[in-house]
């Protein structure tokens, strides 16, 4: 028997006057699953993340959240919990109250909402009777990402969660999530870092002025038909190169980022053809010390997918909004009253 998914968006579509939002947006996410949501700035991703932790309603589409079908009420299913635009909370209370207040919201105690396992948890047991107004970013965030494990999701939104982190408060908001996800947690998160994407995502939604661009396992991103740049360091820069250029389907791109280091070779190549350069070297007796992208999958195809040529080439072979026939069953803006 197939498992219901945690969140399922068909033909999303949210308007701010005549500015478009959110143009025809699907969104499947199963359940344990990480799933990142990227964009530039202005692609929609904050407007979707509101909708849906119940901040805002669809104009049109139709939205199920943890089975339950989602209607044109500013709520959403109980075991769903994040932040958008950062977590809101008391800068004047300690770590501690803060997480007190929220369990008292929900009818619990600080003892048995969990609130110093909780802390423990996020890594904030040694400043958790500190007042929150003298945190820096990277605390807040792990605060915010605190107070929704009280509640123990099932379904978890978070924007920019690893926003002002250090690489160990990174570390620990990384091994926070993946656990959650492990015990069968649904994430989504969006976020400008590829590398955090990368980390922790096993699929991504990409979208680009209000519509998904990419939609799909990450594996998808590295297909072996877009060219890539790569970092090479060998044992003999000197031959190296030589095979590059001598090799089909190799680019040799070193001033596409300036004066190249020494004994880096940065190649540009197909994932085939730079396969046979690295069977070329070690034919050679080359030692192959280093080989990596100088821009992740995610990064590239986020770059190809969103550039305004691409933009348009899509629009052009795609019906707007407007031109699209009946919209979607389940949400739908219908005629109001005059006063209403």
């Amino acid at each position: 028997m197939e498992t219901l998914p945690a969140l399922q968006a068909r033909g999303i579509t949210k308007c701010f006057g005549d500015v478009v939002a959110l143009d025809g947006v699907d969104l499947k996410v199963a359940q344990g699953q990480i799933h990142g949501l990227v964009g530039p700035n202005g692609a929609g991703k904050t407007t979707l993340l509101g909708l849906l932790l119940g901040l805002a309603v669809a104009d049109s589409g139709r939205l199920e959240i943890l089975g339950t079908p989602v209607g044109r009420a500013l709520t959403v299913p109980d075991g769903v919990a994040g932040f958008v635009d950062g977590p809101g909370l008391y800068p004047s209370l300690t770590a501690r109250q803060n997480l007190a207040a929220l369990a008292a919201l929900h009818g619990h105690d600080a003892r048995t909402a969990g609130v110093d396992d909780v802390l423990e948890e996020v890594g904030l047991t040694d400043v958790a009777d500190d007042r929150v107004r003298g945190f820096s970013l990277g605390m807040r965030q792990r605060l915010g990402l605190g107070a929704t494990l009280l509640t123990k999701p099932r379904l978890l939104v978070l924007d920019e969660p690893s926003n002002g982190l250090d690489p160990v408060g990174k570390r620990h908001v990384h091994g926070v999530l993946t656990r959650l996800a492990a015990d069968g947690t649904s994430i989504v998160l969006s976020s400008h870092r590829m590398d955090d994407l990368e980390a922790l995502c096993s699929e991504v939604t990409i979208l680009a002025t209000g519509r998904v661009v990419f939609s799909g396992p990450l594996s998808e991103l590295a297909a072996e038909n877009r060219e890539l740049d790569h970092r090479l360091v060998t044992s003999d820069p000197g031959t190296a190169r030589r095979l590059a250029a001598e090799t089909q389907g190799i680019r040799i791109v070193d001033d596409a980022y300036g004066r190249p280091e020494s004994g880096v070779l940065v190649v540009r190549a197909l994932v085939p053809d730079l396969d046979e350069l690295v069977r070329r070297l070690v034919r050679a007796g080359i030692a192959l010390r280093e080989l990596t992208p100088v821009v992740s999958p995610l990064e590239a195809a986020f770059l190809s997918l969103t550039q305004p040529s691409a933009q348009a080439t899509r629009q052009s072979t795609n019906p707007t909004a407007e031109q699209r026939a009946e919209p979607p069953e389940g949400l739908r803006t219908e005629p109001q009253e005059a006063g209403r």
